[in-house]
This record gives C-alpha cells, sequence and structure tokens, in this order.
C-alpha cells in the first residue's frame, strides 16, 4: 500500500519499550569512532612477520605484442625471492573476468592496453621490488591502436578478440563490439512525422575514476593445506574465490578470502586487481605477500566510469507530449569485457528517463578499445543516459516555450506506467513530486559582491581562493534533472544473499551474532545489519562476525542491492531463530500456562510478549531456561528477490529490474563568463527511498552521489591519448570536488513503501549520482546560453570564441 510522503529527520528515537538502534533509527555506525581517530585498520594496514612485499610491471603501451622477457638482472637482484611472468602460472586456466573470462592474469603474447600487468615480483622490502621490477627487460612491437568507434568498427580494424566464444557474441555486428541491445517499442519512425517538434543532438560523457581513496591492497598467506588465505579490499568475495582458483590451479575450497577494511569503492573494486597476483606469489615463495598499489598504479589497476557518445531524437506534441524516442549510445568498454554487458543492459532499458513515451527505438552497445578497461561505477549505464536525456527534455521545452520542469512533469513516470521494455512498474514512482519539492523550495538568495571584501568573499566566487574574479562577469543559472536507476542485479541474474544469525546468553545478557559476506565498503552495511537484528530478535546486544568465504555469498556491494538483499537476508534469518525459540517456548510452557499455546507472541524490547503487549518472559530468562537443550539458535538462510529476466536480445522487451529508484535535483550556480569558471552555490535533491532504514545513513548517501554527480559535471575525466596512455593518473592532474567545491545540498527524502522489498525499502545510492550531473550542466546553460553538450564542463566550452 502506498503511503504518504514524509520527510524523514536526521535523528529519531526508539518507540516505547524498544532497544536504541533498530529500523528506522539513525544508529551509530559500528566502525565510525575507528574511521574519524584513525584507528581503523584498513587493507594497507596489513602486517605479517614474515612477510614480501609484491609490485607489478605494467605494459607502457596500449596495444603491443610481446616478443621477449629477460627476468635474469631483477631475479639476482639482492632481496628478491621471485619474479612471475605469463610463462609461470600453474593452471592451463590463465585468464578471468567478471562475465567472462577473457582478461589474461599476466599478459602473454600481447598487452591490449596502457598498464596491463606483465610480471609480478616479491621481495623483502618494497623499494628493492620496485628496484627490480624496473631491471625487467620487454621486447614490445607496437600495434596500431583501437580508440573510438570508427577505429573499433572499420573493415580493417584489428580483432581485440577474435577467438571469443562468449555468449553475448552471437549478438553482435562486429567483432570489436563487446554486447549490443536494443529496444524496440511501438513505431517510432511512424511517430516521428506526428510530432509536432523534434529535436536532436549529440552528447558526449567523459571517462570518470571512482578515485576512491584506499588503494587497491591485500596480504595472500599460504596455507598448510596447500591452499591460500586472502585478506584483501574488495565489493564481493564469492566472485573474487569464483575467479581466482582456477587460475591459482585449485578448488575453491582451497581460496579462503577474508573482507579487510576498504577505503571506498564505487564498483571499482567489484573487478579483480592484485588478487591473483599477491595469491601466485604466495604460493611461489611459501611466504606472506602484501601488495599496494600507489596512486598512479591504482588509476592503471582499475576499471573506469565508461565513456559515451549518445545521439538523441525526441519528438513531442504541442502541448508537451513525448511522441517518441530514437537513440543510439555507444559505451568505450576498454580493452576487456568487465561488466560492460550488463552496463550496455542498463543503458538501453534506461535510455529514455523517467517518462512515459510509447513509441522508441534504442539502440545501446560497448565496444572493445585498447583504453583502460570499463565496468562498474555508481549509476552503471544510467549516469550517461542521464545526460542525455535531461538535455533534451530542456530543449524540447525551449523549443515548445514551456517551463522545463513542467515538461518533465507532464510526461513524469508514475506507478502503473510502462518502460520501453514493456515492465509495468509497480511500486511508487513520485516524478513529478519530487520535480515539484525541488523547485518549491526557496532559492539561495542572490548575492552581490563587494570587490574589496576580501578572502571570506573570494571563497564564495567562481575560482575561489585564486582571485581570479571580483565577480565583475558573474551570472546565475538554475537548472533541474531527475533520473531513474534500477536496484539490484537484473536481466534474470540470480540475485541472492546469505545471512548466518545465532541468539545466545552471553555472561546473563541475549547477545545476537550476524554473519554475512557483505562487503563494508563505506555505505554502512555493518549498521544496517545490526539495526535489522535487534528490531526482529528484540534484543540490543549485536555481534558482526566479519565478512567471509566460510558463509554463504552475498554478492556484490553494487547496484543499491546490499540493504535490499542482504538486509532481507538477516531479516530472514532472524524470523526464523525466533520462530525456533518461540517455538522451543511453547513446548516448555505450553502444558502450565496456556497462553504460551493459544497466544501470538513476539520479541520486544527485551521480552517474549503476546502481540497485545502483554509480558511473558524475558528472553534473557527464557534462554537461561531452554539452555540445556538448546545452548543456542542458529539458522543460516539465503534470500532471493522476485526473479527477473533476460531482456529480449531483438526487441529488449522483458521484466529486467526488480525495482527502481527516482531522484531529482535543482542546481544553482554562479558562473563567470569572461573566464569560464563555474561556482555551484546549492544543489537540493528529493528522492524516494521507500524506508529510511538508518536516515542519517540515508542523507550520506545522498550528499556523497550527489558529489559524485557533481565531479562529472565539472572537472572529473580521464584523459587518454590517441595512443592509448592515460595522462593524468593522479589526485594532481584529475580533480574531484574537496569540501571548498561541495555547496550546502538540502534533501527531501520521501518513504513511499515498495510491498516488494523488505520494510518497503528502496535502494538508496546510485539515484543521486544520476541527477546531478545533469542538473549542474542545465543550470550553466541557464546561466550562458550555451548548449553544452559534454560533460565534464572545462572552461574553454564557457568562453566566447
Amino acid at each position: 500500500m502506498q503511503t504518504q510522503p514524509t520527510r524523514t529527520r536526521p535523528e529519531s528515537t526508539p518507540a516505547d519499550g524498544q532497544h536504541a538502534g533498530g529500523v528506522g533509527e539513525s544508529a551509530a555506525r559500528p566502525d565510525g569512532t575507528l574511521k574519524v581517530t584513525g584507528e581503523f585498520a584498513y587493507a594497507s594496514d596489513l602486517w605479517h612477520e614474515d612477510m614480501l612485499w609484491a609490485v607489478t610491471l605494467r605494459s607502457p603501451h596500449a596495444h603491443a605484442r610481446i616478443l621477449a622477457v629477460d627476468v635474469g638482472e631483477a631475479l639476482a637482484h639482492p632481496g628478491v625471492q621471485c619474479v612471475l611472468t605469463h610463462d609461470d602460472l600453474p593452471s592451463r586456466t590463465t585468464v578471468y573476468g567478471l562475465e567472462v573470462a577473457d582478461t589474461p592474469a599476466l599478459a602473454g603474447d600481447r598487452v591490449r592496453y596502457h598498464g596491463e600487468p606483465v610480471a609480478l615480483v616479491a621481495a623483502d622490502h618494497p623499494e628493492t621490488a620496485r628496484s627490480a621490477a624496473a631491471k625487467i627487460r620487454v621486447e614490445y612491437e607496437q600495434l596500431p591502436v583501437v580508440h573510438d568507434e570508427s577505429t573499433a568498427l572499420a573493415t580493417d580494424a584489428p580483432l581485440l578478440h577474435p577467438d571469443r566464444t562468449d555468449g553475448h557474441a552471437a549478438h553482435v555486428p562486429h567483432p570489436n563490439v563487446v554486447h549490443r541491445q536494443p529496444v524496440v517499442r511501438g513505431d517510432a519512425a511512424a511517430a516521428a512525422a506526428r510530432a509536432d517538434v523534434v529535436v536532436t543532438g549529440e552528447y558526449e560523457v567523459g571517462m570518470q575514476d571512482q578515485a576512491f581513496l584506499g588503494p587497491e591492497s591485500g596480504l595472500a598467506v599460504p596455507a598448510e593445506d596447500g591452499g591460500v588465505e586472502l585478506y584483501v579490499a574488495t565489493q564481493w568475495l564469492h566472485a573474487d574465490r569464483r575467479q581466482i582458483a582456477p587460475v591459482l590451479g585449485l578448488p575453491e575450497e582451497k581460496v579462503r578470502m577474508v573482507l579487510s577494511g576498504v577505503g571506498g569503492a564505487f564498483g571499482g573494486r567489484e573487478d579483480l586487481s592484485m588478487q591473483i597476483h599477491a595469491c601466485l606469489l604466495a604460493l611461489h615463495t611459501g611466504r606472506p605477500v602484501k601488495m599496494v598499489y600507489n596512486r598512479e598504479e591504482s588509476f592503471l589497476g582499475h576499471v573506469h566510469r565508461h565513456p559515451a557518445v549518445l545521439h538523441y531524437e525526441h519528438g513531442a506534441t504541442a502541448d508537451g507530449r513525448l511522441t517518441h524516442l530514437k537513440c543510439r549510445i555507444v559505451l568505450d568498454g576498454g580493452a576487456y569485457t568487465s561488466s560492460s554487458p550488463a552496463v550496455v543492459g542498463n543503458a538501453a532499458s534506461l535510455a529514455a528517463g523517467p517518462y512515459e513515451v510509447e513509441n522508441v527505438d534504442i539502440e545501446a552497445l560497448a565496444l572493445f578499445t585498447n583504453n583502460p578497461p570499463c565496468g562498474a561505477m555508481r549509476g552503471f549505464g544510467a549516469v550517461q543516459a542521464c545526460f542525455a536525456y535531461e538535455a533534451q527534455m530542456d530543449r524540447l521545452a525551449a523549443e515548445l516555450g514551456m517551463d522545463p520542469v513542467e515538461l518533465r512533469q507532464r510526461n513524469a513516470l508514475r506507478q502503473g506506467g510502462t518502460m520501453p521494455t514493456g515492465q509495468v512498474v509497480d511500486s511508487p514512482a513520485p516524478v513529478a513530486e519530487l520535480l515539484g519539492r525541488v523547485r518549491e523550495r526557496p532559492l539561495p538568495p542572490e548575492r552581490r559582491w563587494d570587490t574589496g571584501a576580501g578572502g571570506a568573499e573570494l571563497r564564495e566566487l567562481p575560482g575561489g581562493v585564486g582571485n581570479t574574479t571580483h565577480g565583475e562577469d558573474v551570472v546565475r543559472g538554475v537548472g533541474y534533472a531527475v533520473g531513474i536507476k534500477n536496484v539490484g542485479f537484473s536481466e534474470g541474474f540470480d540475485d541472492y544473499s546469505t545471512a548466518r544469525v545465532r541468539l545466545e546468553l552471553v555472561g546473563g545478557e541475549p547477545v545476537a551474532t550476524v554473519h554475512t559476506a557483505a562487503a563494508e565498503v563505506g555505505q554502512g552495511g555493518v549498521t544496517v545489519q545490526g539495526q535489522i537484528a535487534r528490531t526482529e530478535l528484540g534484543v540490543e546486544r549485536v555481534v558482526l562476525q566479519p565478512a567471509d568465504t566460510t558463509v554463504g555469498s552475498a554478492g556484490s556491494t553494487s547496484a543499491s542491492r546490499q540493504t535490499y538483499v542482504t538486509g532481507g537476508a538477516v531479516r530472514n534469518a532472524c524470523t526464523q531463530v525466533r520462530e525456533h525459540l518461540l517455538d522451543a517456548a511453547r513446548r516448555r510452557y505450553a502444558a502450565t500456562e496456556p497462553v504460551w499455546a493459544s497466544a501470538a507472541l513476539q520479541l520486544h524490547g527485551g521480552k517474549v510478549t503476546t502481540t497485545e503487549g502483554r509480558p511473558l518472559v524475558g528472553i534473557a530468562q527464557l534462554l537461561a531456561e531452554l539452555h540445556d537443550e538448546h545452548p543456542e539458535f542458529t539458522v543460516e538462510s539465503e534470500w532471493r528477490h522476485r526473479p527477473t529476466q533476460p531482456f529480449d536480445p531483438a526487441t529488449g522487451q522483458g521484466f529486467g529490474h526488480v525495482q527502481y529508484s527516482f531522484a531529482a535535483h535543482r542546481a544553482v550556480v554562479e558562473v563567470d563568463t569572461r573566464l569560464g569558471l563555474v561556482k555551484v552555490v546549492e544543489l537540493a535533491c528529493a528522492q524516494d527511498v521507500g524506508k529510511a532504514v538508518n536516515p542519517q545513513a540515508v542523507l550520506g548517501q545522498i550528499h556523497g552521489g550527489s558529489t559524485q554527480g557533481l565531479g562529472l559535471a565539472l572537472m572529473e575525466e580521464i584523459l587518454v591519448g590517441p595512443e592509448g596512455t592515460v595522462r593524468n593518473p593522479s589526485f594532481t592532474d584529475y580533480l574531484i570536488p574537496t569540501v571548498l567545491d561541495t555547496p550546502p545540498m538540502p534533501v527531501d527524502v520521501l518513504e513511499l513503501a515498495d510491498d516488494h522489498a523488505p520494510y518497503g525499502l528502496r535502494g538508496v545510492g546510485e539515484a543521486p549520482t544520476l541527477s546531478s550531473t545533469p542538473a549542474v550542466l542545465a543550470a550553466v546553460r541557464q546561466a550562458t546560453g550555451r548548449a553544452l553538450r559534454r560533460t565534464p564542463l572545462r572552461p574553454e566550452h564557457l568562453l566566447e570564441v
């Protein structure tokens, strides 16, 4: 049932009789104090007494044949214990991959991107390892570089994976196409002929980096049984193990994974980086091996957001009703498959945005190139599409002489509406309301610049303390955008999570222990799991065991899915524990106390009560009395969301996504039109979260996603030259927003329950990343009158020619 919208308070108090820290409250993070005091142990802090240090030698070329590798001088370097190349791999399986195993653990006959791993060195000191790696001699023969659509699809284009046999290969028009997904519904050509207004545009999105602060790192420890234990910062323990074990030549049970402290992820840790390399060296040397990337290696060693070129055509009637959409989205997947097929599926299925349009002709595809591999990043295909379709909505509004918010609201998707894939949206879709909320919020006051005011004023100007402007050429603009993002894995993927919950008496106090393999990457999953256990079991003390592979898979910490799926698994396991406890109690007490046999019972506020609230016995007392027969109650349970379907490869029709999330932004910017500088004054958001399991964490996710979208709008881009080399692999040259760039971010949080989800919740973290970017661009367009069809903006895009 749809509930009335509410604005969530950042703090809340427990209901009478409940323990603090349950669902709906702003429970404190169990790792929060350690992180803010600098005492939290990240993976890069791992240490073992007799460990070696590992370094990777990477290719300086984007595309080249490897003619020879000479490791003799490196092996002779004092302190070096091991040097490995492709020829030293222990198994016939030498490749890995999330969806398709096509990424070499170490390059064999050729390299396909700048930074591809070629050799490994383990030594007794990190500087020794680096010095030895520099002595490895590799002879290359450079090959033609595939760097864009024209070079990838040319008739004489080098084929980057000529022998590919994966399932996606059957549906592509060229071997250098990773995956292609059309979405066709209605008759877009006929509808175009009936449109009163048609607008077309070509848009470009640059390559964005996840820019997490903790570099790739881990510690591999050889085990007595011939296996290996890997302590690592990752997003998906079980998928890592599935890819690592075949390359090591080991069964999966001999590769034991333990999550270490993760300093951010945003999709960049979903693919493997140093995992196989550290394990190989540990097994070869028989000693623990630690590997930590420096910042340059991190830029080269993980996937990035797909850059994209998007061709869009929208038509509308004179009163602003959309008639049709045609679009073609070309994503640069880089050298290997990674998660490009899923990104293509998202881009195609969400290409129309949160709007009702009956006639669509959509094509999305990803290319193999010699650019850095691209894969998962927050927003996952929907970010690129949102930038284009929101720019188109503004252009349509201008052509029609309509208010841009009114045009969006007139075509807004609603519950019961139909997506271009034919899927009916069967949960709340408050697109029009979200837009209305950000528009109705009071605008920040206009500012008058006192050029003699000094530093306090200068910080607020475009260009900041660089003192580049005193406000003489600064104009203000306001822009709006709204986006739609899927939640969870899609297209028929078996998306589930596992949780093990134990309830027992410890020191006279009831304690719930929760064990999952869910990766805590900063999003607050460890907080949510404790909140759910407190709510479902009525206990105050909850212990979270470290995430590892001794419990069933929790899937990836991505796609805004962990609270939904792992939260569902914890809730399910807690429910079964509760039922086992109450059944045992009924058997013990029913003969002497009839209420135990007849009443509906619950665990609430540390007691067993009837559903009417009559207390029967404290949980601690009950566990003590049952202890001889039941010293503990333990359940391991899987939980799945409802099934989805693969999209039809020819039409894109199908129930492809389990849930949708929506967010809208209003950006207020000030632009120095003479210098091409932009200052975001305010970035307001309204988002439906279904249920704010932890209101404070929800606000943090919305603020973080909005900031990452602001970065894509104004500064974040990995620059790759036509020769395929990365030109700015550092935080000196790759800029991310700082506190001085981040404006006030007022947020309206709606809680419109999705009946298909645990507690009615909706994934939170990705949706604000979509609409923040086009909102900022729309505001700059409104201020300058320029078309601005590329993101991120550069000063030269704003200057008079």
